[in-house]
């Protein structure tokens, strides 16, 4: 599916766009919005390199991986990065990872963000399952993941190496009939 569009009453997913480097460097390079993610802050060149290689993934058949733009709509604003993968090891099942740059922080983005990714897996890919993965640490994103319905699943034990130390993750999924259920 591409391109993809959805949006909310603050909010527009969309295609990761060339322009969107210096709006995703200002999120992926910080060290503040990175602090609870899998990775340490990456430079420009590496944010570019990856938003050059979602722009080249969007269109391949078949499509795996959704990295999209978050758009503020009033200011069209790039404030936040969604992605969904597919799962190779799980029938009709996706990752999704999010993160928004920390002046959005506290005002309920988040949500309608997480919201709108799962509306594209739910709703437009027709997946069954939607897992994501957070920082014990990250009581934000716990707060927001069980806003959509995603239930904490248990813990991946040593799962990320970040610091030279090893850190676990915690798993949220959220199953389509679920979805379904508090959507209707």
């Amino acid at each position: 599916m591409h391109p993809v569009i959805r949006s909310s009453t603050r909010l527009v997913l969309r295609e990761l766009a060339p322009e969107d480097i210096d709006a995703v460097f200002a999120i992926y390079g910080s060290q503040r919005a990175t602090e609870h993610l899998s990775f340490e802050p990456r430079s420009r060149e590496q944010v570019g390199q990856l938003v050059t290689r979602s722009i080249a993934a969007a269109t391949e058949t078949p499509r795996t991986e959704y990295a999209l733009a978050v758009v503020q709509r009033e200011t069209a604003a790039v404030i936040g990065f969604g992605r969904l993968a597919t799962d190779p090891h799980q029938q009709r099942g996706a990752t999704v990872g999010f993160a928004l740059h920390p002046e959005a922080w506290g005002t309920g983005y988040g949500t309608e963000m997480l919201t709108l990714l799962l509306r594209v897996g739910f709703e437009d890919l027709g997946l069954h399952r939607i897992w994501g993965a957070r920082s014990p640490l990250n009581a934000a994103s716990a707060k927001t993941m069980a806003a959509v319905g995603m239930v904490e699943e248990g813990i991946i034990r040593e799962h990320v190496q970040k610091a030279g130390r090893w850190r676990d993750s915690v798993v949220h999924a959220i199953l389509d009939r679920e979805w379904q259920a508090r959507t209707n």
